[in-house]
């Protein structure tokens, strides 16, 4: 269900985008994808949680970069929209154009995920040499920038080297937006981490608007994102996490990978959505409410 019957520019497996000329819309679905695959069940208030925690976010890290964000008021809707106000409603926003550069951003606190699997054979994650001794969910000595390609819908995005990164967009570029995203996260841990939150890892994208690097796309998410509750954090195995655990857990369970996923049973739709709606009120204090 889009919600809206104008077609988007460009779809993601979440988001929808609008281009509205000199600006984007940018409306976050409750779509939820996993293995690569957009599930046919959506998570109620998903939408309304991402676009409310890059929200809080973008103005809590005002002053540390600049960002994309215009509005996210339906007051500030195109009129062509206007009629979907309803829908729109808490899960859009309306961002400025920028140029994007096509590299994905990551920055590793924790030793997780494809980090933790290139460390036990490699003894490095995207070619940094790292400390021995270190197991599943370990901290690291200081944040890590592992930045990783883009990849196109049902593809992989491949980790790939600072050097590699370089390559790409230039050193320049690339210096910039690894002291960038490594501060950007650092000012997020330290939010998070008095708020019960560990940001074990995130994933930015940043772009260029009249000559400055700014913060784009979504921020900070459970979508982009590993938040793991501090008081249940055990280094040595897998974390619980405020994210599509238990859509990632239930599919393992009950599905082989072959032909298209199965859907979802109502109790694991449920219990994913209010893990979404945890992690929108422990990272900000405040109780969500959905915008109707």
């Amino acid at each position: 269900m889009s919600g809206i019957d104008i077609k988007p520019d460009a779809q993601g497996k979440v988001r929808d985008l609008y281009d509205l000329g000199d600006s984007l819309l940018l409306v976050a679905t409750d779509r939820i994808s996993a293995f690569d695959y957009i599930l046919e069940d959506e998570i109620p208030y998903k939408g309304q949680v991402l676009t409310q925690i890059s929200r809080f976010w973008f103005e809590l890290l005002d002053g540390v970069v600049e960002n994309h964000l215009i509005s996210c008021d339906v007051e500030d809707l195109p009129e062509q929209f206007k009629p979907y106000a309803d829908y729109l409603a808490g899960r859009f926003m309306l961002v400025k154009k920028a140029d994007m550069f096509p590299t994905e951003c990551i920055v590793r606190g924790y030793l997780a995920g494809s980090g933790l699997k290139e460390y036990e054979k490699e003894g490095t994650v995207c070619g940094i040499e790292l400390p021995e001794g270190l197991i599943n969910s370990s901290q690291l000595p200081a944040p890590i920038f592992t930045p990783s390609t883009k990849a196109e819908i049902g593809d992989h995005d491949e980790n790939i080297s600072f050097e590699r990164c370089a390559e790409i967009i230039g050193e320049e570029n690339a210096t910039k937006l690894r002291d960038l995203s490594i501060r950007v996260y650092e000012t997020a841990r330290d939010h998070a981490e008095k708020q019960g939150i560990i940001i074990a890892d995130t994933k930015f994208e940043f772009g260029v608007l009249d000559g400055q690097v700014i913060l784009a796309d979504e921020v900070l998410t459970p979508d982009s994102s590993r938040f793991w509750p501090g008081d249940e954090y055990e280094p040595g195995c897998d974390q619980p996490s405020f994210d599509k655990q238990f859509v990632r857990d239930w599919l393992n369970a009950n599905w082989d990978r072959t032909g298209n996923p199965p859907r979802l049973p109502q109790e694991i739709i449920d219990k994913t959505s209010e893990k979404y709606i945890q992690a929108y009120e422990k990272i900000t204090g405040k109780p969500f409410e959905p915008v109707r």
